[in-house]
């Protein structure tokens, strides 16, 4: 309750102050001014002297330089910007070509891995056709001689 009493006083004190201002008139808070220049009329033209007609032409060419400096700029940036992004370019495919160059490298180790082991599996095959065949053989043989010793045994 005391507080809001305190505050009530302190805006009963600062109201009367700003309606007052409000009267006044002089722009508040560096507000621009309304009221317009006034314009001169054909009688009263304004002569310029030969310094002021030598600083402006001095200051037209100063900004012909410099926008021609800033076109050049501007061009040269440009092709700059063209060749950094051919640069980028090349680069990019450079990049790819690298990855299917070892890409290709690792698909041929693997074939070459592939054929070997499809060699090895061959190689066998040959060995456990040959060996089947060579004990084959070697039961017949033995089977045969056991027979014969066995046909003499028993007479």
């Amino acid at each position: 309750m005391r507080k809001s009493k305190l505050k009530l006083r302190l805006c009963g004190k600062i109201i009367p102050a700003v309606i007052m201002l409000t009267f006044l008139r002089f722009p508040m808070f560096a507000e621009p001014q309304t009221e317009q220049q006034p314009n001169l009329t054909e009688r009263e033209m304004k002569r310029y002297s030969d310094l002021e007609v030598d600083c402006l032409a001095e200051l037209d060419l100063l900004i012909d330089e410099i926008s021609e400096a800033a076109y050049e700029a501007i061009e040269q940036a440009a092709g700059e910007a063209a060749r950094a992004a051919a640069l980028a370019l090349l680069e990019r495919e450079a990049a790819a070509m690298r990855e299917a160059a070892r890409q290709q490298a690792e698909a041929q180790r693997w074939q070459i891995e592939a054929d070997l082991r499809l060699q090895a599996v061959k190689e066998a095959k040959k060995a456990g056709v040959k060996n089947a065949f060579i004990a084959g053989a070697l039961c017949l043989i033995g089977g045969l001689a056991i027979g014969v010793v066995v046909q003499n045994l028993h007479p």
